[in-house]
């Protein structure tokens, strides 16, 4: 059963809704910061991708918005998004008991560090007794099924930086199983308080002692010395070609294929020769000869150690074919679950518009990386496929194969006009 892609919610660094992100991808608008000093990570953090003012009122008004930790509102403002933009409306041209909805994420952590502290300076009375429903993993699919009255499948994932993109790879596995029509699937992430951030300052794995935010992703730069850590929000609305047909919904593009596997090698380190990240691309791939893919969206976070390893899997899988490839996280920053979402946008978006995003301040590509980059200005590639990679502590990785939409009529992500 072929699935499409026929909504997209997106709250980035970079900009809301795949237009703008994608604009700002081909364009060079960087959303790394240095934190304001009124920024609760100012002092644990000297970079960050931080989204842009929200009026969260709109979506938790009076008491109940207390209730909710940000990853919740965030899902719930690309929720909306999402399925405005695919024109669905719940009840009018999709059944409700089929649509299924799957959000990925760390879960409610800043939520439960404000509480922790709260309880540590007042005492017992001080926690809240809504603590639970504000932190589980599952809340941000829970609060979108109940606020839209989605009844169908519903879960959350729960594999670190590969969250996003297994929620796509879930959301098509069901739609091909026949379990349901619809699937609102992607990640959403709130990691900018001061002990998630710090965790990863102290293992000194940030980019640090940059003068210029803008520059300090740089993924595949000799010069490279970390990630920056972002928050961001993104959702896309799976749907069957032939349910998308039937309502007269044009799809940006199909999710031809996926792979899922695990490097089963180490918590945090990526396999140095690439065999599961390989072998998981390969997966994605199996439907097709791997030299009709003409683009990879690479995990490229701007580590010394992941970047190595994801150019020697993309050598191990594509053999003697060199696609371009490029990583978005130069701008972004790194989203953790919620990037592989953004990602496979922009690898929609290459398809749909026949333009590369490049991987910006890739100023002396690393020897060690040797790749077909995109670097500097965006390349006019015509495209029949493309790839995203996402990769995620624990060894998980997972890999989107995309093509161009099936349906009737398509629509191009640089368009305005709706489903």
């Amino acid at each position: 059963m072929t699935v499409t892609i026929t909504g997209m919610g997106l709250l980035t660094p970079v900009g809301r809704g795949p237009r703008e992100v994608y604009d700002a991808l081909l364009h060079g608008r960087s959303g790394i910061v240095k934190p304001p000093a009124d920024h609760p990570i100012a002092n644990s953090i000297e970079l960050a991708g931080i989204l842009p003012p929200i009026d969260a009122g709109t979506i938790a008004k009076g008491p109940d918005g207390k209730v909710m930790d940000r990853t919740v509102i965030l899902a719930q403002l690309v929720a909306e998004d999402a399925l405005a933009d695919a024109g669905l409306i719940v009840g009018e041209n999709v059944d409700p008991d089929r649509v299924g909805v799957i959000v990925g994420g760390v879960g409610g952590m800043a939520m439960l560090e404000q509480q922790v502290l709260a309880r540590a300076e007042r005492g017992r009375a001080a926690v809240s007794p809504y603590l639970l429903t504000g932190i589980l993993p599952n809340m941000p699919a829970a609060r979108i099924a109940i606020r839209f009255g989605l009844r169908g499948y519903t879960s959350a994932v729960g594999t670190a930086c590969a969250s996003g993109a297994q929620a796509i790879a879930d959301g098509v596995r069901l739609i091909r199983s026949g379990e349901v029509d619809v699937v609102l699937c992607g990640a959403s992430e709130a990691p900018l308080f001061p002990t998630f951030a710090e965790t990863f300052a102290n293992a000194r794995a940030l980019a640090r002692g940059w003068d210029d935010p803008a520059e300090a992703s740089r993924p595949f730069d000799l010069r490279r010395n970390g990630f920056v850590l972002s928050e961001g929000a993104a959702l896309l609305v799976l749907e069957s070609a032939a349910h998308a047909a039937a309502r007269g919904a044009g799809g940006y593009a199909d999710v031809v294929g996926y792979g899922v596997n695990s490097d089963a090698h180490h918590p945090t380190a990526p396999r140095p020769d690439g065999v599961g990240a390989a072998k998981c691309m390969q997966l994605a791939m199996r439907a097709i000869d791997p030299s009709q893919v003409g683009y990879v969206n690479a995990h490229g976070t701007s580590t010394k150690l992941g970047d190595v390893a994801e150019s020697v899997a993309i050598g191990r899988a594509f053999g003697d074919h060199r696609p371009a490839v490029s990583s978005t996280k130069a701008l972004t920053g790194h989203m953790l679950g919620t990037s592989g979402v953004v990602e496979a946008v922009a690898a929609v978006g290459a398809i749909t518009s026949g333009l590369v995003p490049p991987t910006y301040h890739l100023d002396d590509p690393d020897p060690a990386c040797p790749l077909d980059h995109v670097r500097k200005e965006p390349r006019e590639v015509r495209l029949e496929y493309a790839l995203s990679n996402s990769f995620g502590f624990g060894g998980q990785n997972v890999s989107l194969l995309l093509g161009a939409a099936s349906t009737p009529t398509g629509r191009d992500i640089n368009s305005e006009e709706r489903a």
